[in-house]
Formats: structure tokens, sequence, C-alpha cells
């Protein structure tokens, strides 16, 4: 159901994200289209070898359950058998179980390479909060529900937008989605009405989001992360890279809520 009510508009979206890349890897605009060199080849296929020379059975089993549990994932959260922290705690219990790894010391240098992240993440945590305590998207909302029929989705797709790319993507559609449903259950928009609003939501929090590291958390875990200096990644080029996906992707997100999502 859930693919089916967000395809009018993800489709669309998805076609036209991956003309973008085609066309950015051919072109070499904005950053893109860089060949790896011969050396640095050569580098990681000598290493490449010399580890598969060395790995033995108990290695290749480790790679094994790796695997399955990242499938495992995969799956759980798709039919969610659980809430998103159980099936988190699991698999860090499966796999570090399998794997041997059962001293704590061992297990705490999985967490270090997160720890920035996860501070950026408790700062939006309060953000959002004292967004939601004092009610500051309300007005916003009640303008946008006194609108009428595209103009309602449109506005809600273009403000949901706007405000992930400043915060982040999901604590927004949290605060916006809550507020919907308040609107619906207190009677002041239809059954039909809240489905085309949420699929606006979702979409408007998730597409025009990419225009900065802080509107999604896995460009924001790129970006705290050990490897970001190393290939010189700094916020400022993240967002000029994003530029193109930002422009072309969250148009075409507008027209099919404008004209596909009714």
């Amino acid at each position: 159901e859930f693919f089916v009510r967000m395809a009018p508009v993800s489709m669309p979206v998805l076609a036209v994200g991956l003309m973008t890349c085609a066309a950015l890897e051919a072109t070499g605009w904005f950053g893109f289209g860089a060949k790896l060199p011969q050396v640095v080849r050569e580098i990681l296929s000598d290493y490449e070898a010399h580890e598969s020379e060395k790995r033995n059975q108990q290695a290749i089993a480790r790679l094994w359950i790796q695997g399955l549990s990242a499938v495992f994932l995969v799956f759980a959260l798709g039919f969610h058998v659980a809430e998103v922290g159980v099936i988190g705690l699991t698999v860090i219990v499966l796999a570090t179980a399998f794997n041997g790894i059962t001293e704590e010391h061992r297990l705490g240098h999985a967490f270090e390479e997160a720890l920035p992240f996860t501070s950026l993440l408790v700062v939006f945590f309060g953000i959002v909060a004292v967004i939601h305590d004092q009610h500051l998207f309300k007005p916003v909302i009640d303008w946008v529900l006194g609108l009428d029929g595209a103009y309602q989705t449109s506005a809600f797709y273009i403000a949901n937008g706007l405000l992930s790319a400043i915060s982040d993507n999901v604590f927004v559609a949290t605060v916006y989605i809550s507020e919907v449903k308040n609107a619906l259950e207190a009677g002041h928009i239809t059954r039909e009405n809240f489905d085309m609003l949420a699929v606006a939501i979702n979409t408007g929090t998730n597409i025009p989001s990419v225009a900065t590291p802080n509107g999604q958390a896995a460009f924001l875990f790129l970006l705290t992360s050990a490897l970001a200096p190393l290939i010189r990644l700094s916020y400022g080029r993240m967002v000029w890279m994003a530029l193109p996906y930002t422009i072309t992707m969250t148009f075409t997100g507008l027209a099919a809520v404008n004209f596909l999502l009714h």
C-alpha cells in the first residue's frame, strides 16, 4: 500500500534522479565524473589479493554472518516486524555474538565513528522537541490547511522541503505528520485529504532535503566521519555537488504532487 500511494511521486523522481546521475557522470559537472588513478587502482587490487590469500574459513564465515545480518535488517524494516530500535539492537547482537565479539572493549570501537553524528542528532532532537512543544509549526500548518486541493499538497511539499533542508528531514516529518493527524482526529480534514497530505509530507521531507548534509542523516554521517577529510569533503562541497539533484528532483516531485497525486 505504501509503495502504491508513493509511486506517483517517487517513481518519476527516481527516474529523473538516475538521469541526472548519468548526465553528471558523463559531463563531469559539479565535481562528478572523477576517474580512479591507475596507481590507486593497483594498490587496491594488490591489497585485495593480499587479503584474499590470507582469508581463512573463519573470516569467510564472518563475512557471511555480516551479509545475513544486513539481509535481516532490510526485511525486518520492510515488513515492520518490530520497532526500529529493537531491530537495530537485534542486528548488533546477531552480528557481534556470531562473530565471537563478546568483550566490551572490542565492541566499543564500532561506536567511536558515530559519536559526532550522534551528538548532532541529540541537538536536533532538542530543537524539534522545543518546536513541537511550542507548536511553532502550527501557524504554517493552519495556513496550508486553509488552502484547497492541489495548492494544499503543494504548499505542504514546499514547506516541508524548506524546513527539512535546514533541520533534519525525519524530525520535520514527525512534527508535521503529528499535526496533520491531530487535524484529522479533530475533523478538520477528511481521510482522503490526510492520505494525500501524508504523501506530500513524506516526499517533501525526503526529496528537497538532499540540498544540505543536515537534511539527510546519511550525508551528515559521511560529513562527520573520518573519511571526509581524507577525500576533502566539506559542507560547502556537499551542497555544491547536491545542487543539480536538488533542482531536478525537487521540481519533479513538485510537478508530480501537483499533477499526478490527485
